[in-house]
């Protein structure tokens, strides 16, 4: 998604250096936002933070560590096992066992089997069943350290299967990688829908998690977005789950010149699609352990916000006809959340850098697609078949299901343009049930798994 975790981009992440230099000088707080910094530098390269000017990590921090010497929060494994309340299902068994998860990734990654391997024994998670990597829209242009765009689409990579192993470790992992860059409008994705479709037509996964996206306003037309619908209608047909992250430029995002954000309300594509489960992000704040010190909030901070909107391409679909009152006449995102914060990192381990191999610390809604698509595959286990679109399901479950998000909003700005003029979008607040900011909310694993799964047998 062409956000923060947009890693895929050659945009975005050049405020990596920026967000960098704040994180090292732990003059967290300061006066920049998120905006700003998106602005501040020019984008050479995908957008992921890191911690870009201080010595590698050799080891994976604390969250007292990562207060302690960044002024922010981050993440292991075992404390979103605690705080999204796996461990009821990965005691009894329910893993994703079974089942298949597909990542999509330009360039992916050439360590990603070693790196998984030293991420699970770091964490003492067991191997997947199996991480096959596949490139059915053509080779991948040979992997080059010093190319910003391939080093965070790697990094894009690393986050998606990783944290995807994480929440369903029992799951087989696909990673799909295509030879070209998607960026913004039509560029990049002939190869994902091609590489998509080939997933779908030979049975090779059960949920397809995408963490990229191209602003709506980009494409020549809406025509344009229409006639690259093929893969997710072919999905829909075989009940394969396809995901999309909402974004981490609030409810703005980016021009067709990869650096200018639009200066007014606009969505992102996949993520708006009415056959696309679109997830976006909240900020969690979590103690060593896990435990949540406070109840879980719409992601914007420094690095940041979660993205949602209603589409200016989609009408409102059939399963959001009950919060026809939130979303209008048009499709609205996202339609669920979870940890995406950049004041909420999580770690990954890589070793395509040379000069980079170690432990980093990243964000962005490209964490929270791959985490549901565990939850996903989880739940397509327990119901004993593909869930397949999500749709209607989701928006039945009920309050029993959810936890409500209420509070924050995703409000982008300020950030100045290369006009030279200082913006800010207003986003949309959280609020009772649905709203676009956060969704549905977000949810206790447990009992949404087995709730998803039941509402399958309905």
């Amino acid at each position: 998604m062409k956000s923060l975790w947009n890693l895929r981009r050659v945009g975005r992440a050049a405020a990596l250096a920026a967000i960098a230099t704040v994180i090292a000088s732990g003059a967290a707080g300061a006066a920049t936002d998120s905006a700003q910094l998106l602005r501040s530098t020019a984008m050479v390269k995908p957008f992921v933070i890191e911690r870009g000017n201080i010595p590698n990590l050799t080891f994976p921090p604390s969250t007292s560590y990562c207060l302690a010497n960044f002024g922010y929060h981050c993440y292991q494994p075992a404390q979103l096992e605690k705080a999204y309340n796996l461990t009821p299902l990965h005691s009894t068994g329910i893993d994703g066992s079974g089942q298949t998860i597909v990542i999509v990734d330009s360039f992916g990654s050439p360590t990603i089997q070693q790196d998984l391997k030293t991420f699970d024994q770091q964490f003492g998670l067991p191997d997947p069943p199996s991480l096959t990597v596949i490139q059915p829209a053509g080779p991948v242009p040979a992997f080059d350290p010093t190319n910003s765009d391939m080093l965070g689409w790697a990094t894009e990579t690393t986050l998606d299967v990783e944290w995807a192993h994480v929440f369903a470790p029992g799951a087989a992992i696909v990673l799909v990688e295509t030879p070209v860059s998607e960026t913004e409008g039509v560029q990049g994705f002939p190869e994902i829908v091609a590489a998509e479709n080939f997933v779908v037509d030979h049975d090779l996964g059960d949920v397809i998690s995408q963490s990229f996206g191209a602003t709506e306003e980009t494409f020549p037309s809406p025509l344009s977005i229409f006639g690259l619908r093929s893969a997710f209608e072919n999905a829909a047909e075989h009940h394969v789950t396809v995901l999309g992250a909402s974004g981490d430029a609030g409810a703005t995002d980016y021009q067709l010149n990869l650096s200018d954000l639009y200066t007014m309300r606009v969505n992102s594509w996949p993520s708006s699609d009415p056959l696309v489960t679109s997830v976006g992000g909240t900020q969690l704040t979590l103690d060593d352990a896990g435990n949540r010190l406070m109840p879980d909030v719409v992601w914007n901070d420094f690095g940041g916000a979660g993205g949602g909107g209603v589409s200016a391409v989609f009408e409102r679909p059939e399963f959001q006809d009950e919060v026809r009152k939130v979303v209008g006449e048009f499709r609205g995102t996202p339609d669920i959340s979870m940890s995406a914060a950049c004041d909420g990192l999580v770690i990954i381990y890589y070793s395509f850098n040379p000069a980079r191999i170690g432990y980093h610390l990243v964000c962005g809604t490209s964490e929270a697609s791959p985490e549901f698509a565990g939850v996903v595959a989880m739940a397509d286990q327990l119901a004993g078949r593909r869930l397949g679109h999500l749709g209607g399901r989701l928006y039945e479950l009920g309050k029993r299901a959810l936890v409500d998000v209420t509070q924050g909003n995703n409000t982008f700005g300020p950030f100045m343009n290369s006009d030279g003029n200082t913006y800010t979008v207003q986003g949309y607040s959280a609020a009772r049930g649905y709203d676009l900011a956060s969704g549905l909310g977000t949810f206790d694993a447990n009992a949404f798994v087995r709730a998803l799964a039941r509402k399958h047998d309905d």
